[in-house]
C-alpha cells in the first residue's frame, strides 16, 4: 500500500485477563503510516492481571467497563472510538491483525460501510477445537435458514465499518452478551444493504493465553436470540455509551 488512507482508524478490542496476548495483538496491526491517524481502545473487563498495564504501554487508549458483557464492552468502544472508520478483534493474536490496512482501503475503495471476516474458510490447524467448530456450523447454518443474510461465518469477531452507519439506530446491535456478534450481522445486512456490506474471508489462528468463555452457555444463548430476535423480541439490556446513551 503505497498511498496513505484519507481516514482515521479506531482498533477496538475487548479485553478482560490478556496479558499473555495483548501486545502481540496491538502490534499485529501495521502502523507504519498507512492512514491519516491509527489508534486503539481497549475496553477491560475489570482484568486482575497485567492486561491494562501492558496495553498503555503500547500506547493504548484503556477504558475499565464495569458492566459485564461482550456485546456491553463493545457498545461501549463504538460510542468512544474517535475514528471515522472502527476496527474490531479479539485480544488473543487469532485474528490477522496484518489484513487490517487492506480491509480498510477495500471498504473505502469499494464505497463499502461494512465488511464482517470469515474465519471459518481459511482456519489454521488447531485454531478450532472440535465442539467450537461444529457449535460455529450450527449457529451459522440456523442464521442462514432463519434470516437468508447471505453470512457463512455468524460468531466472527473481526469487522471492519464506518462509524457513520450507527447514525441510523436501527443498525445499532442491542444485546450486551455474546450475541451481540450475530446481532450485529443481521441489522448490518437488513438495514445497510447487501451491495454495502459484505464477507472477506481471513486466516484464523490458535489462541493465545486462556480462553473465558463458556462454551456450552454461551453457544445456547447465541441460539436462543437467533430464534427471540427474529419473533422481534430483542430489548435493549443497557444503552450505548459508558453513561450517555447517544452516540
Amino acid at each position: 500500500m503505497t498511498d496513505k488512507l484519507p481516514v482515521n482508524v479506531t482498533v477496538v478490542i475487548p479485553t478482560r485477563n490478556e496479558e499473555a496476548a495483548i501486545v502481540d495483538t496491538i502490534r499485529s496491526v501495521p502502523n507504519d503510516d498507512w492512514c491519516e491517524n491509527l489508534d486503539f481502545l481497549i475496553i477491560d473487563g475489570n482484568s486482575t492481571d497485567r492486561t491494562r498495564e501492558l496495553a498503555e504501554s503500547e500506547g493504548a487508549t484503556v477504558y475499565l467497563e464495569s458492566r459485564k458483557g461482550y456485546g456491553r464492552a463493545y457498545k461501549t468502544g463504538f460510542s468512544m472510538a474517535k475514528g471515522e472508520v472502527i476496527v474490531t478483534m479479539d485480544a488473543d493474536c487469532t485474528y490477522p491483525g496484518e489484513e487490517v490496512p487492506k480491509l480498510v482501503k477495500k471498504l473505502i475503495d469499494e464505497d463499502l460501510l461494512w465488511i464482517t471476516c470469515d474465519r471459518l474458510k481459511k482456519s489454521e490447524e488447531g485454531s478450532m477445537s472440535g465442539m467450537h467448530s461444529f457449535g460455529n456450523w450450527v449457529l451459522s447454518f440456523t442464521a442462514k435458514i432463519l434470516y437468508w443474510y447471505g453470512i457463512n461465518d455468524s460468531q466472527s469477531g473481526m469487522w471492519v465499518f464506518r462509524k457513520s452507519i450507527f447514525d441510523d439506530v436501527r443498525v445499532r446491535p442491542k444485546h450486551d452478551g455474546m450475541p451481540l456478534s450475530q446481532e450485529f450481522k443481521i441489522r448490518a445486512r437488513r438495514y445497510l444493504g447487501k451491495k454495502k456490506t459484505v464477507e472477506v474471508s481471513v486466516p484464523y489462528r490458535e489462541r493465545v493465553g486462556e480462553a473465558e468463555i463458556n462454551t456450552w452457555g454461551d453457544g445456547l444463548l447465541n441460539l436462543r436470540f437467533l430464534f427471540t430476535h427474529r419473533l422481534g423480541l430483542t430489548r435493549s439490556i443497557t444503552p450505548w455509551g459508558p453513561q450517555d446513551p447517544k452516540l
